[in-house]
């Protein structure tokens, strides 16, 4: 098993982990409960939900607690259960073009700690995991152990296959698994640091609550991440999410991928900086071009308009196909605002069919660049949405693990 659950997989095993699972992802969700709250949401029997949480207490997963009886009231203090912070700690790091992003939380979802570095553009596998790892041992005043880690997700830029994918494939990722692996000695998630980004926002930032998720970011490449159900939409090659190559002009300019009039080749940051010195204006990088558009620069305000049609079109396409409830825009782009995302609402109203309209809801990223570090971390709460290993099942004479 993945994440070192049971080691027997006999199917008396597997239902009772999937009792601990129903039981471990409510204290996650709700917080402290009683255990009448457990069998009220669980619907498990009083005998059975009694063996599953002693047997999470004394692996140390989940802790209990009385409350201070209170004045006046007879009787014994109701004790509650809760995660224990203690049982465990997941890593999510996004090696981007130039940059390490890395993040950790417990198993309570408390943020233990975050830090990133730059670097110069195409340097070596071996060079960028050695700096995760510093970043990570550094982390929380140097707090985080290797024997507290449960997992690593980690982001990086390009299409990301399966794993057993060979090392040719498009954006291999075999190498980073394999580094990370033998850096940390714990499971190692890989998948594209946008997706992961759109993940992030369902989950910390401002998609939080929403199950169907549909994100862009507008960057020095333009990408997204689809997110349904409340899961990580990955395609079945690894290609989901790849907004950037959706055609705006047919007869436009040549792409990186092959194609002509990408959105990328519009709406991108170098495209834009482009537009905006072919309109007159002087910005030499994204920072300087959103001061002047939100200084009032005529050029670099009709520069965002354009892209906000472009943008708002490619998402009401999409959005007319899977459906989102929520569209969220991120990246440096969106820097800009409502300068840039007044336009795109526009052109969504123009072409979402109608029915979905005034359903759709329209927000800025809110993650900033810790989003695909923080995406890393969700991947590995959706793989195990405890956030800390199971205790091991009592061990027969024989050597067996019992269910």
């Amino acid at each position: 098993m993945l994440w070192g659950m049971h080691h027997h997989d006999g199917p008396l095993a597997r239902l009772r982990q999937g009792h601990e699972t129903l039981v471990l992802d409510l204290l996650r969700r709700h917080g402290p409960l009683t255990r009448a709250g457990l069998g009220t949401h669980t619907g498990l029997s009083r005998t059975t939900l009694s063996d599953i949480v002693g047997g999470l207490v004394a692996g140390g997963a989940v802790v209990t607690a009385a409350p201070e009886q209170a004045t006046g009231r007879r009787g014994r203090p109701v004790e509650t259960l809760s995660l224990n912070p203690a049982a465990g700690q997941a890593v999510g790091i996004d090696f981007a073009r130039r940059a390490v992003h890395v993040a950790a939380v417990n198993v309570a979802h408390e943020v233990v700690g975050s830090a990133g570095e730059p670097h110069p553009a195409g340097l070596p596998w071996e060079q960028r995991v050695a700096i995760a790892a510093r970043l990570v041992g550094g982390l929380a005043g140097g707090g985080i152990g290797l024997g507290s880690l449960t997992g690593i997700g980690a982001g990086v830029v390009g299409p990301v296959g399966p794993p057993g994918e060979p090392d040719g494939f498009p954006g291999g990722t075999g190498p980073v698994r394999a580094l990370l692996g033998a850096a940390f000695g714990v499971p190692v998630l890989v998948d594209n640091n946008t997706r992961l980004a759109a993940l992030a926002e369902s989950v910390w930032g401002s998609a939080t609550g929403s199950r169907d998720v549909l994100y862009l970011r507008l960057s020095h490449g333009v990408g997204g991440g689809l997110v349904v159900g409340g899961a990580l939409h990955g395609g079945a090659y690894g290609l989901s999410g790849e907004l950037g190559h959706i055609t705006v002009d047919p007869a436009g300019a040549p792409c990186d991928c092959g194609g002509r009039g990408c959105l990328e080749t519009v709406a991108s940051v170098g495209a834009v900086l482009e537009a905006h010195r072919a309109a007159g204006g002087r910005a030499a990088d994204i920072a300087e071009f959103t001061a002047a558009a939100t200084a009032g620069e005529e050029a670099a305000r009709g520069v965002l308009r354009t892209v906000g049609g472009h943008v708002g079109t490619v998402l009401a396409a999409v959005c007319n196909a899977v459906g989102p409830g929520v569209v969220v825009v991120g990246g440096e782009l969106a820097e800009a605002g409502a300068l840039l995302l007044t336009p795109v609402e526009e052109a969504l109203a123009a072409h979402v069919l109608p029915l979905a309209r005034s359903r759709l809801d329209l927000r800025r990223a809110a993650l900033g660049e810790y989003g695909g570090a923080l995406g890393g971390i969700a991947l590995v709460l959706q793989a195990s949405p405890l956030l800390s290993r199971y205790p091991r099942t009592p061990t027969r004479p024989d050597g067996e693990d019992t269910p």
